[in-house]
């Protein structure tokens, strides 16, 4: 290489955003997805003994799906062919495959072929794969945002293995940026930046989990200050939010204000108010929250607030959560939302969340009463002649499958741990429980009296 030819390379690598300079070459120098990556995980020990197998891997964007691929390849020294499922089709499928046989019959090396947004690809163009990944001539690393399952053929699927990627934690997007700003070499190191906490954490806040969206973040406040002279070179909060441009909002998902926020979005909810609903749950998802903790604390609210007033509200929010973990954000949002509404507008009930607590009320100073023998399973001669199961009334056997007997240990017989309202569906129940306790009242009066002959 001449000096003009390095020189030209020198700018060339300048020119190239810090995501893509910063990118780890080794898996020493990789950070996070340890739940693959570990010591003596099945990935680690494939890409140390050289003994690679065809993978899918499947995260949100910036997880170091492209990075993993290029790692597995230059730790193994086999050959390394990239193209993108929405650049490329069949025709440059062959070719790899020619390249492929090439490689493997002059250099004795394998080909790893890197197919970036493989569920892009359609029936045919994955079927083109198939042969030559169950031959061994290529060992295909598919990266996907989209659940295989659906976008992946089931041949391919079967032959290769799907390795989830998850979004980097705080911390680990902490230690890459902190890399990246005394990097010298690759990162800012030469600009000697001092990035104050909040600047950091602002930085860290607004990528959610994306390690590509962080480093690129971090160049553009960088580029506000480094015309500065070196003591004010500083990314403050300010100084990311003007790079960002966007204001952070105060949150702390640890803290205060994340109680205080589901507290709003939990009373919205009770008080049947969807725009206020909307509002904090816009809040909380702009601010970073966890979605899934949101649909978790929806599916409670359904069974705590709404209870059988409208038994539907239950199936509407562990729905939406099923439909965030299919789409995820951003599209999956909407899921939440739709949920969100239909609690705040479903009629209101606490109800069963009453009951049960009557429930635990008393079984913590009863203790463990004796299960009524009608009602014991038994599944033996000897329990039966123990009286298990004895003059049990089967209710299928009497006109609208109802027969009035005793079910609640004999010490607590006559309690009404559920108590249903007049709102909503629970109007029904209430109704149907009132017709089933006079019929019970009435047969144990007529019992007795037979008991007690005339």
């Amino acid at each position: 290489m001449d000096l003009f030819e390095q020189s030209e390379k020198e700018i060339e690598g300048a020119s190239r955003p810090l995501a893509d300079r910063m990118r780890p070459e080794t898996l020493e120098a990789f950070v996070g997805q340890t739940h693959i990556l570990g010591e003596g995980s099945l990935l680690r020990r494939a890409i140390e003994e050289d003994r690679l197998f065809s993978v899918i891997f499947w995260g949100p964007p910036g997880s170091g799906k492209t990075t993993l691929a290029r790692i597995m390849a230059s730790d193994t020294s086999s050959h390394f062919e990239s193209f993108s499922a929405v650049l490329s089709g069949v025709k440059q499928i062959r070719g790899v495959v020619d390249e492929a046989e090439a490689q493997r019959r002059y250099h004795q090396k394998k080909t790893i072929l890197f197919v970036d947004e493989i569920h892009r690809f359609n029936k045919a163009q994955q079927d083109a794969f198939l042969p030559h990944v169950e031959s061994g001539l290529i060992t295909l690393i598919g990266a996907t945002t989209e659940n295989p399952s659906f976008e992946v053929i089931s041949p391919l699927l079967s032959r290769s293995r799907v390795m989830v990627l998850e979004p980097f934690s705080d911390e680990e997007l902490a230690i890459i940026l902190r890399c990246a700003v005394s990097d010298k070499e690759k990162g800012l190191g030469e600009l000697s930046l001092q990035v104050e906490p909040d600047g950091l954490e602002h930085i860290i806040w607004s990528a959610n989990g994306d390690a590509r969206t962080a480093l690129n973040n971090l160049e553009a406040a960088a580029f506000l200050v480094r015309e500065k002279k070196v003591k004010e070179r500083k990314i403050t909060r300010a100084v990311a939010e003007a790079a960002l441009q966007m204001k952070a909002l105060q949150y702390d998902k640890h803290g205060e204000e994340h109680y205080n926020l589901i507290s709003a979005f939990h009373k919205s909810l009770r008080g049947s108010d969807p725009d206020a609903a909307l509002y904090w749950l816009g809040r909380m998802l702009v601010a970073g929250e966890d979605p899934l903790y949101i649909a978790r604390r929806m599916v409670r609210f359904a069974s705590e607030d709404v209870g059988n007033a409208d038994p539907r509200a239950l199936s509407v929010a562990v729905s939406a959560m099923h439909a965030f973990q299919f789409v995820g954000l951003p599209e999956g949002d909407l899921a939440l939302a739709q949920a969100a509404i239909y609690l705040a507008t479903a009629p209101k009930s606490n109800a069963l969340y009453a009951g049960f607590g009557r429930v635990k009320e008393t079984i913590s100073q009863t203790g463990t009463l004796a299960v009524p023998l009608h009602i014991r399973n038994a599944p033996t001669r000897l329990m039966k002649d123990l009286g298990y199961g004895k003059d049990y009334k089967y209710a299928h056997d009497f006109a609208d499958a109802y027969i009035p007997q005793e079910y609640l240990p004999e010490k607590l017989r006559g309690q009404a741990y559920y108590k249903p309202t007049e709102r909503g569906y629970e109007k029904i129940i209430k109704e149907r429980l009132i017709k089933w306790r006079k019929l019970k009242a009435s047969i144990l009066r007529a019992s007795k009296k037979k008991r007690k002959g005339p």
